[in-house]
């Protein structure tokens, strides 16, 4: 009863999501969208017609107008700034525009141009001294506060009669102030489009890459060609500008420059940047965070101001959620990576049956034996982790290495080597087209394809995303095996979608469904994904019917059937349900079956631990990575079977003196080579019943 429960709890309770979730930039947003909407909702119950068009309107222009702002003031942040002077900027520029406009009597067009630059030029005095004199931002800032905050009092001590005597005729701008297309203010149309130049700017270009990576460390981005300084300070100039564009929309609504414009506006604008998510240290941040967090700010200062609070609670009350946000930010900040880590590996249920008796006298398919104690040993100490080797049909020898390179050993004796083509990445399994073009999986990167004179292109590196998946799914983390039909088609396993080359282990402590196998169409250059769900796929080795493909589960102890074309189309079904250890590579033999490399021996211990869960949570938190409970991979085993599922012939290293272990066999001219992913070497092994001309790819394709 116990382990029914166990087994449906991890079923149907995915608690993995929690980690993916967890994992998105996006939650970071997820919190400060939940506080607006329960502000919102408070306000609307607290406030009548708090939810009128009118108000609404009226809301949404201060928004944008404070949102301008607050933009500037996220994109200092981010490049790992900061600027107090925004509220002294603000009231310059909305006296410059009303100077221009009812002193001067310019047009509006030029009112505008005037604003913006004035913005810039304030804007470009921080930048100079905190981007290219290396100043510090804060002090900075508030020393320019100080400056820009005397001269704007001077100035409105001279003029401001002239700016309240003055009453302008201008049509547009009207409809800068209190303009409406469609219902929706002008200044909402323009920070629209703006925010969305913004989100672009920082996701998509380079040079919004480049502030992030300033943010995140100045000399990294400073060692890799990035132009810091003069990054830096066209930040500062950017937060200018978009002042002066809040400030102008300001100015064109209420047409005052009393002496408080501006005042505080400064920890508003940072509460509302901090409390929107954008973290103080700099290097992360967004368009929409900055969004949210004005409108929280700015729902709390109106509906506070509505329900008849004094000016010194709203100014508390700022500092409070300033203070609250940046406790939460420096907290969060620091844990959440540990967060994440502690609820993102999530092993789940899995059940596997007694397994076959392998011990000597035994009988049976898998009885051990010696057989590759004889194995030759080819490369000895020049070569490391060959995953997968492969011949030609001039009997050349290929095998990748841990240095990313393909290695190749020429006959007869196969002394001689050479790199044949460096790509890079771990190398995993190999295949030959008609063409003689080499596909290898590249673990981290993708399918690539080398030429015959060695000359090395991708062939893809992604493929559809699922609907469902939480995580972007499109691109490739593990390609692992691949095999190709007569029609061009490469179908290839990736062992998962959830953790990269050198977290496999942990794949196989969670033994989810994460894997998946891809099509790449070598006619059209397409991708696609053709099954999902599987539990760490590994060899892939087309049917001899043309219409299927045999495809090993590592973790699930099985070997399974795909059919991809024919009457049993999209079709799946188990060939064999229950082998001793964990089956990797699948490749064809001379007589029609199967070679199958079993990689490790299964053992009480661990098919125990698969059915105990919080078991194997518990041990990837307190028990070091090379001490957890592991296949015996000392021991190496090649299997042959049919199309049925019959084990035919078995072949075993006791000792592992000559190959350990073992993840993939080619049987290649009365000979069979072995590769080993933790070996320094290539096995070979005379086969006593084989054809002596047996070519795999020759034989597939009709030249033999």
């Amino acid at each position: 009863m116990r382990e029914a429960i166990i087994r449906l709890r991890y079923r149907y309770w995915p608690d993995h999501w929690l980690g993916e979730i967890l994992s998105k930039r996006w939650t970071e947003t997820a919190i400060p969208v939940f506080v607006l909407l329960i502000v919102g909702f408070w306000l609307s119950q607290s406030i009548h017609n708090f939810l009128s068009l009118a108000s609404l309107a009226d809301t949404a222009r201060q928004a944008c107008e404070i949102g301008f702002i607050s933009l500037g003031m996220a994109l200092v942040v981010i490049v790992g700034g900061i600027d107090l002077s925004v509220g002294s900027m603000f009231a310059l520029t909305d006296f410059c525009a009303l100077f221009t406009l009812d002193v001067l009597g310019w047009p509006v067009p030029l009112v505008a141009a005037a604003t913006v630059v004035c913005g810039m030029l304030l804007g470009a005095v921080n930048g100079i001294l905190i981007g290219y004199l290396r100043l510090r931002a804060f002090i900075t800032t508030l020393i320019t506060l100080i400056i820009y905050r005397s001269a704007f009092d001077l100035l409105i001590q001279r003029y401001s009669n002239d700016i309240a005597a003055a009453f302008p005729d201008f049509p547009s701008w009207d409809f800068v102030g209190n303009g409406t297309v469609l219902g929706v203010p002008s200044v909402a149309i323009l920070y629209i489009a703006v925010a969305i130049f913004g989100h672009i700017f920082l996701t998509r270009l380079r040079p919004g890459w480049h502030v992030t990576a300033i943010g995140g460390s100045r000399r990294s981005a400073y060692n890799s060609g990035v132009a810091v300084r003069r990054t830096i300070a066209l930040c500062y100039v950017a937060s200018g500008a978009l002042t002066a564009v809040g400030a102008l929309f300001f100015a064109a609504r209420l047409g005052t420059v009393g002496g408080d414009i501006g005042v505080g506006l400064e920890i508003t604008v940072l509460t509302a940047t901090v409390l929107g998510g954008i973290t103080l240290g700099g290097g992360r941040g967004s368009v929409a965070k900055s969004l949210v967090g004005t409108l929280i700010v700015l729902l709390i200062i109106n509906g506070l101001t509505t329900l008849n609070a004094r000016g010194g609670v709203n100014r508390i009350v700022l500092a409070g959620i300033l203070l609250t946000a940046a406790i939460v930010d420096i907290r969060w900040l620091k844990n959440r990576s540990r967060i994440i880590s502690k609820v993102y590996v999530s092993p789940t249920y899995l059940a596997l049956p007694e397994p076959p008796a392998t011990e000597i006298g035994g009988g049976g398919p898998f009885e051990q034996n010696d057989k590759l104690r004889s194995v030759s040993l080819i490369g000895l100490g020049r070569i490391e982790a060959p995953e997968d080797v492969i011949l030609d049909r001039h009997d050349n020898l290929y095998a990748g290495s841990r240095h990313g390179d393909i290695i190749r050993f020429f006959p007869p004796d196969y002394e001689r080597m050479e790199v044949f083509a460096h790509i890079g990445g771990q190398p995993l399994g190999m295949a030959f087209d008609r063409k003689d073009n080499l596909y290898v999986c590249i673990g981290g990167m993708g399918l690539y394809r080398i030429a015959p004179d060695g000359k090395v292109e991708k062939a893809t590196d992604e493929t559809n995303r699922s609907l469902y998946s939480v995580n972007d799914d499109s691109r490739l983390r593990l390609a692992d095996d691949l095999d190709i039909t007569d029609s061009g088609l490469v179908f290839f396993s990736e062992a998962t979608v959830r953790y990269e080359m050198d977290e496999w282990p942990i794949d196989g402590l969670e033994a989810r469904g994460n894997g998946r196998i891809i099509c790449y169409d070598t006619n059209t250059g397409k991708t696609h994904t053709v099954l999902r769900g599987l539990k760490f796929p590994n060899g892939i080795c087309v049917a001899s019917d043309g219409q299927s493909i045999l495809f090993a589960e590592t973790w699930g102890c099985s070997v399974k059937r795909y059919w991809f074309d024919g009457p049993k189309k999209g079709a799946v079904e188990t060939v064999i349900d229950n082998l001793p250890g964990y089956p990797d590579n699948i490749n064809l033999a001379s007589d029609g079956n199967y070679w199958l490399a079993v990689v490790g021996m299964r053992s009480p211990a661990l098919d125990l631990a698969w059915k105990m869960p919080s078991f194997r949570l518990r041990m990837a938190k307190r028990v070091p990575g090379d001490e957890w409970l592991f296949p015996n991979i000392n021991t190496g085993c090649v299997v042959k079977f049919n199309e049925a599922g019959k084990i035919l012939e078995s072949y075993w290293d006791l000792k592992g003196v000559n190959h350990p272990m073992i993840t993939s066999m080619r049987e290649h001219r009365g000979y069979l080579y072995l590769g080993g992913i933790a070996n320094n070497r290539i096995g070979r092994y005379k086969l006593e019943r084989a054809n002596p001309n047996f070519v795999q790819y020759e034989k597939r394709w009709g030249k033999q």
